[in-house]
């Protein structure tokens, strides 16, 4: 796309401080759109921005500060973007975490699955009136190969009985593609879409809650962020996916999850058991 091609357009990135984040925030303000960089750290978030700022000539960047595993902080970061913009048209949810010992958020909730899924389906539903007024609009959602590995268990979604970091975070990332199914269904008849994306093996601070040498591994050999993100800038401003929704991508190639991760009962149970867990009504 030219520099120009996003120009009028607003984009939310959540985790744009550092990685994915910030190579996609950086991709979209190439693009002339204004970006509003969601980030938990502000120092990092400042300079993060300064860096985009000097690289992009003319980068329009906002920051916007919150803690995704507090759900009062997703509240307030829903209202202060609202507070600031009429439109949104294009929401990416990038920000994830993993850990390698259970941590509990100030709502008693297991964080790995506080963080990389309740949060996006909060902030959604929240930003939702504003996605439907910026018709045609996009979400995005950076879910993971991991997913595969993943089993959605409802008598143990917080881990009180069991808890392992890798199984937390891929039980977490095959709720992002049981969203992303649901959403799409629920969305059927508007000009918003949702995909989801796996971003493919990136070098980034991601990992750094846990010691599996795993990670540390993957943020030494893995590949830039850049290229990490393309797929996200693909999902998020490409006409060739315009109108496109309720898929799962990699390398801007669509891919069949696994299977469970299209058991629509699985997706339809997960999206009440999920409006339960963050107080919200279901999309009807």
């Amino acid at each position: 796309m030219t520099s120009a091609a996003m120009r009028g357009r607003v984009c939310l990135v959540t985790g744009a401080s550092s990685g994915i984040g910030r190579a996609a925030a950086e991709g979209l303000a190439r693009m002339g759109a204004t970006v509003v960089m969601v980030c938990r750290n502000a120092e990092r978030g400042e300079q993060a921005k300064r860096d985009i700022q000097r690289r992009v000539t003319g980068a329009s960047l906002e920051l916007l500060l919150a803690d995704l595993a507090s759900q009062s902080a997703v509240r307030r970061l829903a209202h202060e973007f609202k507070s600031r913009h009429k439109r949104l048209h294009v929401l990416v949810h990038n920000a994830g975490v993993i850990y390698g010992k259970r941590t509990l958020t100030e709502e008693g909730l297991e964080t790995t699955f506080a963080v990389n899924h309740l949060a996006p389906f909060l902030l959604t539903n929240l930003l939702l009136d504003v996605l439907k007024a910026s018709a045609p609009a996009r979400v995005v959602v950076v879910g993971s190969g991991a997913h595969r590995f993943g089993s959605l268990d409802f008598t143990n979604l917080q881990g009180e009985r069991r808890y392992a970091g890798g199984g937390a975070y891929a039980m977490s990332k095959l709720a992002n593609l049981l969203y992303t199914f649901e959403l799409a269904h629920r969305l059927e008849g508007t000009v918003v879409t949702v995909n989801c994306m796996h971003p493919g093996f990136v070098a980034s601070n991601f990992g750094r809650g846990t010691a599996n040498p795993l990670y540390r591994l993957i943020a030494f050999f893995g590949a830039r962020p850049e290229k990490g993100a393309d797929t996200i800038l693909y999902l998020a401003t490409s006409p060739e996916v315009e109108g496109v929704t309720g898929k799962y991508f990699f390398r801007r190639r669509e891919k069949q999850p696994s299977k469970q991760a299209r058991d629509s009962a699985l997706a339809a149970k997960l999206w009440e058991v999920s409006a339960a867990l963050t107080e919200r009504q279901g999309l009807r």
